[in-house]
């Protein structure tokens, strides 16, 4: 059966099944609404909802995932796969046992001062630990039903001439930012090995679409008192990151990459794209699961993706506020990126470019860092968090663990250039939206 004979067969039922998901997922992380005073997205007022409902328990909560956490890679036997599978096993005990102490009170002093045990845990580790659940429930609305396909296929003409990518690859990008990075990764890999991409397009994408979240961009905006701005905050970090990215895959080492793919995409027929992304959107809505048994796999997913990166968030992100804190090396990083903030004037300049090279030890540390900062440079550290897309305590690691031949010193080249650029431009952007919103 060809495509328009399936397409004149579908139910009005399928037309519903694409449109009812799609339209519900996008006003539950999109559309702000007020509730006792409180104007922002609908998710935002469940996370909060559900930690009031939890009370006191949401410590033991987060603890209990940071624990299952650290257990997992034992009970699933890959612990001790490789040197980076053992490094990491042991920073999500270090984990469990940060988590212990921030609940506890255990430890010393200076670890519990406000802006280390006791700001990680209560303000990043147990509303991650809330939102990465609850949200990958509602993202089976907007990755299940057809929307992603019907999206992909409409932006299939510019991902090639802007970012040298396949229209394919348009579906990775919006899986990233509507799901995670571990599902535009999980998507790139499989992609990679069935020869469809290029070494050079499969580590483009990795690098430069295969970044946080949505559900993760609140916890930043959250942090950074962004919520006010949420959508104007969303919609342009998206822009900068792929701008960053238009940028990076002209430059070495991206653009040095073997460029052959086994299977390459076929050119699109002219003048058939609106029909195509229809139909193809339709095609998908039809085969999708019901809406329960979605549900039940991107909770699961969901979960499993909390308690992989709470333990790393908490050992990692500790170790990094101890560096940052008490050693000057982010002082000394920062100041490679301080020329690309310095000439916006901005008076937090020097912050600024050093909370943005403590990124490289985890995303959410620009925003740790700056959250008593003037508007534009919390906006720029929110947006830097973001489109660096690269750090060591979860997004480089699972890169190393696929087909795609990055190496750390390959990464860490594109992670300079992609914190320089993403700087330069989300200064600007951060003073515009602070004039456009009074």
């Amino acid at each position: 059966m060809n495509r328009q004979d399936l397409l004149a067969r579908l139910p009005a039922a399928t037309l519903l099944k694409l449109f009812l998901p799609s339209t519900l997922g996008i006003l539950i992380f999109f559309v702000p609404i007020e509730i006792s005073g409180k104007r922002t997205i609908p998710l935002d007022h469940l996370v909060t909802g559900a930690r009031a409902l939890l009370g006191e328990a949401s410590g033991l909560y987060a603890l209990a995932l940071i624990a299952a956490g650290a257990a997992y890679p034992f009970i699933r036997g890959y612990w001790n796969r490789n040197l980076t599978e053992r490094i990491f096993t042991a920073l999500k005990i270090v984990g469990v046992v940060s988590a212990v102490m921030a609940l506890t009170g255990w430890g010393p002093a200076f670890l519990h001062t406000p802006e280390m045990l006791p700001f990680l845990f209560d303000k990043l580790v147990i509303p991650v630990g809330l939102i990465v659940p609850i949200g990958a429930i509602f993202l089976a609305l907007l990755i299940s039903y057809g929307l992603l396909e019907l999206i992909g296929v409409l932006v299939q003409p510019v991902m090639r001439p802007i970012w040298r990518t396949p229209g394919r690859s348009a579906i990775d990008a919006v899986a990233s930012f509507v799901g995670s990075y571990s599902i535009g990764l999980l998507i790139t890999n499989r992609v990679y090995q069935a020869g469809q991409y290029s070494a050079r397009e499969a580590a483009i994408i990795a690098t430069g679409f295969s970044t946080v979240s949505a559900t993760f961009m609140i916890i930043v905006a959250k942090t950074l008192n962004l919520m006010g701005v949420w959508n104007l905050y969303f919609w342009l970090t998206l822009l900068i990151t792929f701008i960053v990215t238009a940028v990076t895959v002209r430059l070495p080492p991206l653009s040095r990459m073997d460029d052959i793919a086994e299977d390459g995409e076929p050119e699109a027929v002219s003048g058939k794209r609106l029909s195509t992304a229809w139909q193809v959107g339709l095609e998908v809505a039809e085969k999708a699961p019901s809406l329960h048994r979605s549900v039940a796999f991107n909770f699961k997913e969901g979960l499993v993706m909390a308690i992989s990166i709470l333990p790393s968030i908490m050992s990692v992100g500790l170790l990094g506020l101890l560096v940052a804190n008490y050693t000057p090396l982010f002082q000394w990083l920062g100041w490679l990126f301080y020329p690309f903030v310095a000439v916006w004037g901005m008076a937090d300049a020097a912050a600024l470019a050093q909370a943005s090279a403590a990124g490289l030890a985890e995303m959410f540390l620009p925003a740790l860092l700056m959250t008593e900062a003037e508007f534009a440079a919390r906006f720029a550290a929110g947006v830097v968090s973001v489109s660096a897309v690269l750090f060591f305590s979860a997004s480089i690691p699972c890169i190393l663990s696929t087909n795609i031949p990055l190496s750390v010193g390959r990464m860490l080249v594109v992670w300079f250039i992609r914190v320089a650029l993403s700087l330069f431009l989300a200064v600007p952007t951060g003073y515009l939206v602070q004039t456009l919103t009074g």
